[in-house]
């Protein structure tokens, strides 16, 4: 304990020198601190809305960073939004950060009063203020910047629950703090409706915004977001009033409407500091009150943040990495805080939640009076199994239950699981749907704290109810997989009962998620269902061709399309092309192989790398679609499995290659090329890929197997201890870990030789030591 105390002091106070291989981040951590080793600016050029949020702690709801567009709007509310390393002004500190939720812009101003942002080619149309980078200090839990046009020292930090602002001042009569409630901001969307109110008596405020984002406008229209606010400022204002956009209302104290805010002015001494504390609820003013008494009722912002600090340092320790390459290590640790970022906290400290039909839910009190699981807000699932999942269930398994149980409770109060989560409404976000794959690999691995005759019904109906199926529940094209054994391509963008314009795409993912739940059945005994969705599982042979070895789309009268060009990305595959989707048979890998043919299918597989490797794995666009008409696109979900599929031939190390080769290539540490260039993160995926790389553990079926395995490839680190939410230890060790070894020689595990690519999840449960001895060249009857 007096360690880890005095790291934490050593976080808050030493400053270090950052190795000129990581390109001079900054960092004011101790060299011995693992949060050196996370940089929250890594790709934060092009990053999506809930990238950048380093005040916060893991898996919180609080999720507080600096936003240099998020007030310009959203217009299908998927776009990079919020804070971009390109811009060079601030508008402000956003409280609330995830997919389809964004809200509260507080910050801190001089001179003449300004209530609206302010454009970014005229910053002073606004209270929105130039800043440099050298005055930028972010790290998990803590972010500090100057503004620079008002002398303003901005710091934030957070609890699970509650934002912590302070801003310090220079001498002056007209030192405000502005707190921007009602405007569209992030991913919000439309702003319906919002009201703040201030007491001067005893410096609190309360407020509330109402939003219709983009992804609930399409699956699940007529409903909304609500978010809550309520907080208190260390000191009493000379003059107080509320503001709509740039209507100024002096000594109103309540105001209703969009683009209500507050405003406080205050005298200030030189280097003064005003903080504010602010507790957020998505079910009321009231919860939001409680959480903050709750959280931190006596609390001080350096207390909080030597509590965030210490947090971030207990759940990034779980998994230690010894080597002499402060890049990896850098991406590593970055990577894994992406992924401890998680999908946030959605419910109070009392348990209630918000559900899907508008009602206020009720998690059930332990003994302690405690909620029984917490609820989260949740990106798609479309891809989260070869990352996300595959993570939790090593060192998180708790935190995966608990969205287990977040599916389950909007199942129960709606009838269908939706694939992403905002406030339990519907933003299914590609139109398909994962959940029931998710539910069943967290069965297989042994998380089964919840009702597990519900989690079969719930994932077995996702997979085969298409009758009056809901547009929130994805999988709308789902009557077609069923009966005809494919989906029709239809042209477009849309998917409908009658097809789909990803129409191949949908049918790989739908043989996927059948071939889970499959499994899920057979654990359970029951026979009926496991052979019904076997069947449907096989579907995907129905469009391959066998003249061409590509898997194409057909149309209803069961033809391929003509002029089949398979770069072409949208024509049949979501967010992807037929050169990327012909290996997404994630669930019979080796039946793919035979069907090919194991010659052709590693010489074609290992010449797109060849290739791919020339534009480091992704393209070098700034886009988030960057590589979608490329052989391979590593910045994309339906792509993440495949460098592992050599490991189903007769040649596996040229996975070990090529993983090696991506997380060289593609991976990086610095704001452009961060995640590839085309930055469409989404919540820790492309983190935690690197993370499981690194460690030498994937498993391309998503641990959904009754006994799951990892395959295995060449750690990238000397050393490796995990501490498992199993209560055990892994320990992996390799020895000529240089950067050309690429190749394993030898392995055992717990002192005996082992020869299989391979390795059991509950021997890695039971606590495992594995020994590697690496090598530059392949040993290839090592496999055999």
């Amino acid at each position: 304990m007096i360690y880890r105390f005095l790291i934490a002091c050593a976080v808050l106070f030493v400053s270090c020198e950052t190795s000129k291989k990581a390109d001079g981040v900054k960092k004011d951590t101790a060299e011995n601190s693992l949060l050196g080793y996370v940089d929250p600016n890594i790709g934060t050029a092009h990053s999506r809305w809930f990238f950048y949020t380093p005040a916060s702690m893991p898996f919180g709801m609080a999720k507080l960073g600096p936003s240099t567009n998020g007030s310009l709007g959203n217009e299908q509310g998927w776009e990079a939004t919020g804070y971009d390393s390109r811009d060079n002004t601030i508008e402000g500190f956003a409280n609330l950060h995830e997919f389809q939720i964004g809200g509260f812009l507080f910050t801190a101003m001089t001179g003449d009063l300004k209530t609206t942002p302010g454009d970014m080619e005229n910053p002073e149309t606004g209270y929105r203020s130039s800043f440099d980078r050298k005055d930028e200090i972010a790290r998990p839990g803590y972010y500090k910047v100057k503004l620079k046009d008002y002398d303003v020292t901005a710091e934030l930090t957070a609890t699970k629950r509650v934002g912590f602002h302070k801003y310090t001042f220079p001498k002056s009569d007209s030192a405000y703090v502005i707190l921007d409630i009602g405007n569209e901001l992030g991913e919000s969307g439309d702003v319906k409706d919002a009201e703040v109110t201030y007491n001067p008596e005893d410096r609190t405020f309360t407020g509330w915004v109402i939003t219709y984002p983009k992804y609930v406008q399409k699956y699940q229209q007529g409903a909304e977001v609500k978010m809550f606010v309520a907080g208190e400022i260390n000191k009493k204002a000379e003059e107080a009033g509320t503001f709509i956009s740039d209507k100024q209302f002096k000594d109103v104290l309540d105001q209703k409407g969009e683009g209500a805010g507050i405003y406080l002015r205050f005298k200030t001494e030189e280097n003064e500091a005003i903080e504010i504390k602010a507790g957020f609820s998505y079910t009321s003013a009231a919860n939001a009150l409680a959480n903050l008494n709750a959280e931190a009722e006596n609390l001080t912002f350096d207390e909080a943040l030597s509590t965030a600090t210490k947090t971030w340092e207990d759940e990034l320790s779980k998994i230690m990495v010894t080597d002499t390459s402060t890049v990896n290590k850098t991406k590593f640790y970055t990577g894994l805080f992406h992924a401890l970022l998680g999908r946030g906290l959605a419910n109070d400290v009392n348990g209630q939640f918000p559900e899907n039909d508008g009602s206020i839910g009720q998690i059930p009190l332990d003994a302690n009076g405690n909620p029984e699981f917490n609820f989260y807000n949740t990106d798609a699932i479309w891809g989260a199994f070869w990352n996300l999942t595959q993570l939790w269930t090593l060192a998180w398994p708790e935190y995966y239950n608990d969205l287990v149980q977040t599916h389950l409770a909007v199942y129960k109060n709606s009838g269908w699981m939706g694939d992403g989560l905002a406030n339990s409404r519907f933003v299914s976000g590609v139109g398909t749907n994962f959940v029931s794959l998710m539910i069943a690999s967290a069965y297989q691995a042994g998380i089964r704290d919840y009702d597990v005759e519900l989690a079969f019904k719930a994932a077995y109906e996702n997979e085969v109810r298409y009758k009056n199926r809901i547009e929130g529940a994805g999988k709308t094209d789902l009557k077609g997989f069923v009966e005809n054994g494919y989906i029709n391509y239809i042209p477009g963008m849309e998917t409908t009962p009658e097809g789909s314009g990803f129409s191949v795409s949908h049918t790989l993912e739908y043989c996927f998620s059948s071939y889970a739940v499959a499994q899920f059945a057979k654990a359970l005994g029951k026979q009926k269902e496991y052979e019904e969705l076997m069947r449907l599982s096989e579907n995907w042979k129905n469009l391959y061709d066998e003249q061409t070895d590509f898997i194409r789309p057909k149309d209803s009268s069961g033809n391929f399309l003509d002029d089949f060009d398979p770069f072409a990305p949208w024509i049949g595959y979501q967010e992807g092309n037929a050169w990327q989707y012909t290996f997404y048979v994630p669930h019979q890998p080796k039946e793919l192989v035979e069907k090919m043919g194991e010659e052709k299918f590693v010489k074609r597989l290992d010449s797109i790398f060849t290739v791919s490797e020339k534009t480091k794995f992704g393209g070098e666009q700034i886009d988030a679609f960057a590589g979608l008409n490329y052989l391979y696109n590593q910045g994309n979900q339906p792509n993440l499995h495949i460098a592992y599929l050599f490991n189903f031939t007769d040649k596996p190390w040229l996975t070990q290659k090529w993983v090696r080769e991506i997380c060289d290539g593609f991976y990086g540490v610095e704001p452009i090329h961060g995640y590839g260039y085309g930055q469409d993160e989404d919540q820790g995926q492309l983190g935690a890929w690197y993370n499981m790389a690194a460690i030498g553990l994937f498993d391309v079926k998503g641990l959904v197997e009754i006994d799951p395995v990892f395959q295995l490839t060449s750690p990238i680190f000397d050393k490796i201890e995990i501490k498992s939410g199993w209560g055990s230890s892994i320990t992996i060790e390799t020895k000529d870990n240089l950067p050309e070894n690429h190749y394993i020689q030898s392995l055992k595990v717990n002192g005996t030789q082992r020869h299989t690519n391979q390795i059991p999840l509950d021997v890695l449960k039971k606590g495992a030591k594995l020994e590697y001895q690496l090598g530059p060249e392949p040993d290839k009857e090592w496999f055999n």
